[in-house]
């Protein structure tokens, strides 16, 4: 008898740990965690987001997040401002720190992801990037309300 395959959610975890420990490795020398430079990364894509909002595309609870920023303001990677719409809301941008440390690891970061997609082509490598992306996006339209 044929074992089965692990089942896709294994595996698709099982890159994430492989992949996270290798950030966290990658990233330890600037004292940062992968979380945390995940957090930094998502802020490059959209500076200027509520905690809840950086906790959702960070994939980490706005408590974890609250942890999170507040070790990143001590480093001075990011700092909240007052919402001009809301002024009991508070906003969290990207410091120049944070873009520098950014810049200084995108192309180690990048050397990551080129070794860990190093079997596929490019047609391959783009093909496994919208996939994944339309999981995403198949499960964020499945998520409950809140």
């Amino acid at each position: 008898m044929v074992p089965a395959a692990p089942s896709l959610l294994y595996s698709v975890k099982q890159v994430e740990l492989a992949t996270r420990a290798r950030l966290d490795e990658l990233v330890r020398p600037a004292g940062i965690t992968a979380l945390q430079y995940t957090a930094l990364t998502v802020l490059e894509r959209r500076d200027g987001m509520s905690g809840a909002e950086l906790a959702r595309n960070s994939f980490v609870t706005p408590q974890s997040m609250a942890d999170l920023v507040g070790a990143l303001e001590r480093r001075h990677l990011v700092a909240k401002a007052p919402d001009p719409a809301n002024r009991r809301r508070h906003l969290i941008c990207l410091t120049r720190a944070g873009r520098d440390l950014l810049a200084e690891y995108a192309g180690p970061v990048r050397a990551l992801e080129d070794a860990m997609l190093a079997g596929f082509t490019a047609h391959e490598r783009d093909t496994f990037r919208a996939f994944l992306n339309r999981c995403r996006a198949a499960l964020a339209a499945a998520e409950p309300d809140r």
